[in-house]
């Protein structure tokens, strides 16, 4: 009579738990990114679009260096309007020397834009913890910049350590450039003017999976200067009780 005994086969360990930590721990990791990514994106972005301004600035300021001519003397861009009368002058602005000045100025700061974005490293500044991405620009066109993680989230002790944020910007459409005119009252019928051109600049700023379109509006002096009216015989000083009236010497007549 013969006996069959079965030896019990070995038992593989069960997978199932490993099936399920693997896609837990990976949408973990996923999801921590985005979550730190979310935090840290409008201070990537304020961050950028600072950058974005200092840069935009150091460019417009380099086409104004360049300028063949300073600014002008207020006087230079007024025109005498002859009157009648020998106490009062009319003056008006001569719209053709500002129009002249407006479009120098402005081609010169959209050429030094162009400059900027096609990879000259004259026109950008040369700031710390900043390194331009000259090939890139060049290729693609646009300023091209990366700046460590740690200085963007101002972390001190990892310094200029860290992965580096990559940022880019475009000039968005065209140089936009008007006039602003200031007048203050100086002294006994004088006045202190100022003619600025104000330009505005429309730039597109990418960080990584965000963007955002900003302004960067800068003033540039056309001309500054006193322009001085005719001083009357007789006036008076407002807002003294009695009236304060002063008459020059000169023009009183003696007997």
């Amino acid at each position: 009579m013969k006996f069959h005994m079965q030896v019990p086969k070995k038992r593989k360990p069960k997978r199932r738990w490993l099936k399920l930590i693997i896609p837990a721990l990976l949408l973990t990791i996923i999801g921590s990114f985005y979550y730190l990514n979310m935090k840290l994106k409008p201070v990537y972005m304020n961050y950028a679009e600072v950058q974005t301004r200092k840069i935009a600035a150091h460019v417009i300021s380099q086409a104004i260096q360049s300028r063949s001519t300073s600014v002008l003397d207020a006087n230079d861009v007024l025109l005498n309007i002859p009157n009648d009368s020998n106490e009062t002058v009319t003056l008006k602005v001569d719209a053709e020397t500002i129009n002249q000045v407006m479009a120098e100025m402005h081609q010169l700061v959209e050429e030094h834009l162009d400059r900027a974005e096609s990879g000259d490293l004259e026109m950008l500044p040369q700031s710390d913890g900043i390194k331009f991405d000259t090939e890139e620009m060049e290729k693609h066109g646009g300023v091209v910049f990366f700046v460590p993680i740690g200085q963007v989230a101002d972390i001190p002790l990892l310094g200029n350590l860290g992965p580096k944020i990559p940022i880019r910007f475009h000039i968005v459409g065209d140089v936009h450039a008007d006039v602003d005119t200031k007048l203050t009252e100086y002294g006994i019928n004088n006045v202190y003017m100022e003619v600025n051109m104000e330009l505005t600049v429309n730039v597109q700023i990418i960080i990584p999976i965000a963007t955002k379109q900003s302004t960067v509006v800068q003033q540039i002096p056309i001309a500054i200067g006193i322009i001085q009216g005719v001083v009357p015989q007789i006036y008076t000083k407002g807002g003294q009780s009695p009236a304060n009236i002063e008459v020059p010497m000169e023009d009183i007549k003696k007997p």
